[in-house]
């Protein structure tokens, strides 16, 4: 296990039970105690626990989630394809995050990641993003404004427009409700479409982060064809004939 992979186990453990101690986790992670303390100091450094004499416990949220970021469905497969994701941002990037558990992954990862000259610009319509960001000081955080959706915590409106049709992005990460290889990209809401939307235009590079689940499906408001889509990274349960109609279409696919 690499040092990433093991922070992220320490979040994960962390999140399930609230506290840890460093003897506890040294044991089950096979690591030295040594290891786990510089680990924990790290973590707390970029403010995503609290250290304790002998170990850590998770920060408490100001707010309670939507119920769609309370149960996470395909959650291994939403965080291998945040590692994934992670993988495309260079240092420096701005990168444009729109709402949803996918995309919540892929900023926390992101976070995990960047450090000091490898600092990130997030430009980000998703309260619940913009939360857990605000207070990392290797991110960069713009918030695009608008109006707040209750059942996203995600900004809309003309208001996000106007701030998003000023900034131009190198790589966005879009969460969708639905990707089909004709169809493109949807949602089921018509104003997060439309911001999601203008996300994907102000980016040099579209990255599409979607579970199987979302494969082959169509939501009611389009967000961008298939061509437009640079990268579509999903995971292995994924119909294969979606995905070679995907790549036919120019969408390199990546599964995860």
């Amino acid at each position: 296990m690499n040092r990433y992979e093991r922070l992220n186990a320490l979040l994960e453990i962390l999140g399930e039970r609230g506290r840890i101690e460093v003897d506890e986790i040294s044991e089950q992670l096979q690591v030295s105690g040594a290891t786990i303390r510089r680990d924990l100091d790290h973590l707390a450094e970029q403010q995503l626990l609290t250290r304790t004499r002998g170990g850590a416990v998770a920060h408490a949220v100001a707010y309670d989630l939507p119920l769609r970021y309370k149960t996470v469905r395909h959650a291994e497969e939403k965080l291998r394809i945040a590692r994934a994701a992670a993988d495309l941002v260079s240092p420096g990037a701005v990168v444009g995050l729109n709402g949803g558990t996918t995309t919540t992954e892929v900023a926390r990862t992101l976070v995990t990641r960047s450090e000091g000259d490898a600092a990130i610009t997030v430009v980000t319509n998703a309260l619940n993003i913009a939360n857990e960001l605000a207070v990392r000081p290797q991110v960069k955080l713009v918030v695009t404004g608008g109006v707040a959706r209750a059942q996203s915590y995600e900004l809309m409106s003309p208001l996000a427009e106007k701030i998003l049709g000023d900034l131009s992005l190198d790589i966005t990460f879009l969460g969708v409700d639905a990707i089909d290889p004709a169809a493109g990209a949807s949602a089921h809401h018509e104003g997060e479409a439309a911001i999601n939307r203008l996300l994907a235009k102000r980016a040099g590079k579209v990255v599409i982060v979607a579970d199987s689940s979302k494969i082959g499906a169509r939501a009611f408001a389009s967000i961008c064809s298939t061509p437009e889509v640079d990268v579509l990274i999903t995971d292995t349960d994924a119909d294969d004939d979606d995905v070679k109609r995907f790549r036919e279409r120019g969408v390199d696919v990546v599964q995860v």
